[in-house]
Order: structure tokens, then sequence, then C-alpha cells
């Protein structure tokens, strides 16, 4: 076993926050599941309807319930099974006793507990376990009454790091048994054509200083290893994929989906391997082999971009956590965010002739509620009771201001969002289909709305796209979707179709806009074009953005003045600066009006004046995945 050489980012600021005054209850994982699960889905699957013009589903793919430590010691006791429940529309209990609950169901979602000490916190805290007697368990147990929790959890930190060998705690047996649960949860709550669950778990790594690697593994079917592989294996990702295509090659498909780049201090998104030697074919190949997919946005913030690394784009302070994951140093731009990794590929795949960055993307919560907050003015932050109130996440004053005068908490919380949604085009609501979106990349993100968007891009694509109901199947007939390659043709800009629909749960839509980024002689480069505006009106054709429609919101009661906002809005474009020649991307981003952040929903209630030092208003927003340019005497594939 490969222990590591630094604790896992995530593990010691959420042990050390932990609090020492939660009651204690028997919690020991379930009994181990049968293993004689179904092979296959159920036979109803065969039986849904299908699209063929794909239908948008959205879900979750980042959730933590009790089995996972952090979650566990943050008071959360809500398992699987609770957390299906809630996301199929029901009502769950938080940790701090209150209700929670969405809008609207959700159509997939899986639960990912950390692999490290997987279910062992629950069985540590009772005494009947197979590790109930040890030491540290009973000096877990009784910390909750003698409040000396902080000095347990120090104990038992370099457990979970990976840096005690042999260690005479872990019990790979509860592992399993809370695995195995996680299994049967799953396949208990999976409805094929009404709701979707994964198998899958969270593979937690980084390095000594809290540089996030983290990655969420999700299972195409009931087909699953008996145990996670998990930091206590391998610190090293590229060993997570060997896994992964080890698995394969017996019939168990998986993919995994790195989480919180922003978060890594520039470590997920470099431009060498783990080694730190230069990114090379076969590298390429095998990260996207097994990580076609990044998570874009989530609690933790928004990795899209960042202002240092796109001064051009106004919109690209949006939802920027400026730290790494569980610690409070700064978190280092370059190589943390996906733009940019887009703009890498493109170079990387220059000189190797394969690109590692060639991911489609999508959001999820990381919940450690077994319940996302998706919802502005219904959030409930993301780390059980030690930020459920608006003064533990900074967004009304404390009770008296702190020794050296802060009048605000300042803990990580204050960065945190009520983001996101996974969206995955797919024929039908089922693990096949929706699964086969993520393969083909047929993805989107939102930051929260049940926005769904559409890229298509074609060098034969109607000139009538926009307004057609046939839309989608003249782009499938005529085009590639989103997450694809188009190979050059002539010298012409092929055609891109870009549409979104507003969530009517949420703000009507202001913007619609391309991003690009390419390539040439001088390096990497990017723009952004809008495209359609709310309203009807023209984009200005030297500033290429659209005039500002107006919208307003009242930081003393959050209403908002639309002014104007679209339902819908749709654009064939072509590229004003278009060269055949280059390798180039181009995705979609669309902005709603704009409302209050739920810091400001928190600071209205509390009827006080929301803080200075955090966003008032929000711009919530959906990501489609790319689609890559790939010039024709030049065709080195898909970077698979």
């Amino acid at each position: 076993m490969n222990r590591a050489t630094g604790l896992a980012a995530v593990t010691a600021a959420l042990l050390l926050a932990a609090c020492s005054e939660q009651a204690a209850d028997s919690g020991a994982p379930a009994a181990p599941a049968e293993q004689n699960a179904p092979t296959a889905e159920p036979a109803s699957a065969a039986a849904v309807a299908t699209n063929p013009d794909r239908n948008p589903y959205f879900g979750d793919l980042h959730v933590h319930t009790r089995y996972s430590f952090d979650a566990y010691l943050f008071g959360t006791r809500t398992d699987p099974d609770q957390s299906y429940a809630f996301a199929k529309g029901g009502p769950i209990e938080h940790a701090s006793g209150i209700s929670l609950q969405m809008k609207r169901p959700l159509d997939f979602q899986a639960v990912t507990d950390h692999a490290t000490y997987l279910g062992m916190l629950p069985a540590m805290m009772d005494e009947n376990s197979a590790v109930g007697s040890h030491p540290i368990a009973v000096q877990l147990r009784e910390s909750y009454t003698k409040g000396t929790g902080r000095a347990v959890f120090n104990t038992f930190l370099p457990r979970i790091g990976g840096l005690v060998e042999n260690d005479d705690l872990l019990n790979l047996d509860v592992v399993r048994s809370a695995w195995q649960e996680i299994v049967a949860a799953a396949e208990r709550n999976n409805a094929p054509g009404t709701f979707t669950t994964f198998i899958g778990y969270e593979y937690t790594t980084g390095g000594p200083d809290f540089e996030n690697l983290h990655r969420n593994v999700i299972f195409q079917g009931s087909e699953h290893p008996d145990i996670p592989f998990s930091r206590l294996d391998s610190v090293n990702p590229e060993d997570m994929w060997d896994w992964l295509d080890g698995l394969r090659d017996r019939g168990i498909e998986g993919l995994a989906i790195p989480h919180n780049s922003n978060g890594s201090d520039g470590w997920m998104f470099q431009t060498t391997n783990f080694a730190g030697d230069p990114i090379d074919a076969a590298y390429a190949e095998q990260r996207m082999r097994n990580e076609p997919l990044v998570e874009v946005t989530q609690v933790k913030g928004t990795s899209d971009t960042h202002p240092l690394l796109s001064p051009n784009d106004e919109w690209a302070d949006f939802e920027i956590m400026p730290i790494r994951v569980a610690s409070t140093l700064s978190s280092r731009p370059e190589g943390s965010y996906v733009r940019e990794a887009y703009r890498n590929g493109l170079a990387i795949e220059q000189e190797t002739g394969a690109n590692p960055y060639k991911f489609g993307v999508i959001g999820s919560s990381d919940t450690h509620n077994s319940a996302g907050s998706f919802e502005e003015n219904n959030y409930w932050s993301k780390t059980g009771m030690s930020d459920i109130t608006p003064q533990q996440r900074g967004s009304v004053p404390l009770d008296e201001p702190t020794e050296d005068g802060r009048i605000y908490a300042n803990d990580a919380s204050q960065y945190w969002g009520a983001s996101g949604l996974a969206g995955v085009w797919a024929d039908a609501n089922t693990r096949e289909h929706i699964y086969a979106g993520m393969r083909r990349k047929e993805t989107f993100a939102t930051s929260g709305p049940r926005i769904p968007v559409r890229f298509f891009a074609g060098y034969d694509l109607p000139a009538d796209m926009v307004g057609r109901d046939d839309a989608a199947a003249q782009g499938y007939a005529h085009g590639v979707s989103m997450g694809s390659d188009l190979l050059a043709s002539g010298t012409a800009s092929p055609k891109f179709f870009a549409w979104a629909s507003r969530d009517p749960d949420t703000k009507p839509l202001q913007r619609l806009q391309i991003i690009k980024g390419w390539l040439d002689d001088e390096g990497t480069h990017e723009t952004v074009y809008d495209v359609a505006c709310a309203g009807g009106v023209s984009v200005d054709a030297d500033s290429h953005r659209c005039p500002d429609n107006g919208a307003t919101v009242d930081l003393a009661t959050c209403t908002t003045n639309d002014a104007t906002g679209a339902a819908e809005l749709a654009a064939l474009w072509q590229d004003p600066q278009y060269d055949a020649a280059q390798k180039a991307f181009y995705y979609v981003r669309v902005l709603e009006n704009p409302s209050c952040r739920w810091s400001t929903w928190d600071a209205v209630r509390a009827g006080v004046a929301p803080n200075p030092d955090m966003h008032a208003t929000i711009q919530d927003r959906a990501w489609s995945s790319p689609v890559w340019v790939v010039p024709a005497q030049n065709d080195s594939g898909s970077g698979m």
C-alpha cells in the first residue's frame, strides 16, 4: 500500500472545525448488502420511451452523507436512502433540526461519500462495532461529553491522511460494509424513466499544502468494485486511472470527474504529470479516457475562469473561491481554472498530438448535508452544524466583535454559493442513456437554476435554425453537438447554433454568449462574444456586447425589476475572426438577470445591511461543453 506523504486537502480543516458538543448516536454501518446484484439495469429500463432529439436532465453527482468522515463530524446523520428521498423531492432533516426541501425534484443523483475511512466514523461511535473498542474510538465517544473532541480528531487525523503505516484503526470490513450499503441504496432508488441513481464515491487526494486533486468516480450501471480505490492506496490520480482501466477490462465501466480545480493551487491542470515530467500523448489519452468531464461549479465556488486569467471578460469575477480547499492559504489561479486548461490543452495537443484537457462540463453541489442547496433564497450551505447560521457563514454580523475587531465571521463559507447542477442531454432518464450523454460530453453546468443549454456547430446547419421546432434534429443531422470535434472545411467559419431557456422559478435570461479560445503562432488567446440579447435588441457590432437591459435589484427587499428579460435566447452565429488553420474551441455561457445572492437574503431576513465584503447580487448562469474545431491539415484526433 502506497501511503501518502501529506494530508488530504480536505481532512485537516474539516476535522479541526468539527463540533465536539454534538450528541453521539450508535450510527453503525448497515449490514452488508447481498453481492448478487443484477449485472444490468432492471428490465423495465428497456421499456422507457426514448427521444432521438434528447431531453435535458438535471442532477447532482457529488453528495456526501453520514458515511463520509467529515460529514459525520459536522453532525450529518442522514443516509443515502434519505439523500435520494430529498433528490426525489421530499424533505429531510438537517443536523440542526430544520427541514431541507427543494422546489422541484432532480432527475438523477449519485451519493459520493469519501472512500478514505468510508463509514468508519459511525462505526467508531458504536461501542459494539468492530472498531468500537479501539482506544481512539473510545476517546471519540467520550469527547462528545467532555468537550475534548478536537484533541481526539487530531489523534486520528494522520490516519485519514494516510500517514500511519499498519493502521490498526482502519477496518476494511467496515469500509466494505458501508460501500455495500451505498451500492444497495443506489439500486433500491433507481427507477428507470423517472429517477436515475449512479453508484459512486469520492477519491480525495492532494498535496501536503492542501493542493486539491479530488475526483468523483461514477460507475455506469450495477457493476462495481468490491471496495473503492482511495488515497490510502495511492495519492497519485494516475494510479486511480490505471485502476479504472483495469476495472474496464473486467467489464466495470466508470469515469472520474475532477472538482474544485479553483482550490488546487495550480495542481489540477498542470503541463506536467504527477511526477513532474512533461505531459505526453499516453498521459493525455489515459486522462481523457478516464476523465471526460470536469465539475466547473459547486458550493465551493466556480472554476470556469478567474479575472486574472480572463481580464477582458467582464463576467469572470463570479463566485470566486480564492483559497485552497479546507485551508486559508491562497490558491494560485494559473493551472486552477477550466478555460485556461482548454487553452493549454490546445498547445499540448500541438506538441504531443493529444489533448489532456478536452473535457465536457457539469456542475454539482458537494453538499455534506445529504442534500444540495441550489436556491439563493433557500440556502443551507454545506457543512452541517458548522455553517448553518448566517452568522457562521459571515453574511450577518456577530453578536460581539472578535478580539481583533472583526464584526463578521471570516470562515471559508463566505465564499461558498448555492451551486450547482449537472445537465445532461440524453435519450431517456436511465443509467444507460444519461451515462452515454456524459461519455459523449453532451453535458452542461448551471450555478443552480434549471437552465437547459444547447450548442451545435456545422457547415450545413440551416439558415433558419433559430425558431425552428426541429432545430435539435437539424443540429444532429447537419452538425455536431457540444462535446464534439468539428473538422474544419474550407476557409469560411462554420455556423454555431446556441440556445438556452430560462428556469421559470428564477430570473429571465439577459444575454447569450459564445466564448472562443484559440491557438496561433503567438500562443493561446480567448474572447467573449454576446450573440443574443434580451428584449430583441441587437448586439453592438464593434464591442460584440448587448446593451444594458436595465434589470435592477432592490437590496433592501430583494425585489427585482427585470425590465427586459427573455424566456428563451437563440442565435445562429459565425465567427468574424475565424481562421481555419487555427485550433480552437467554442462554448456557450448564458446569464440571467441579476438577483439577490444568498448572503443578501440572509441580511434582509435579519434586518441588517449586506456584508460589504460579499457580492450583494448574483447573475446565475449556465455553461455548455465546448465544440473543438480541428484544422483539416492537422487532424490529430479528439484527445482520446
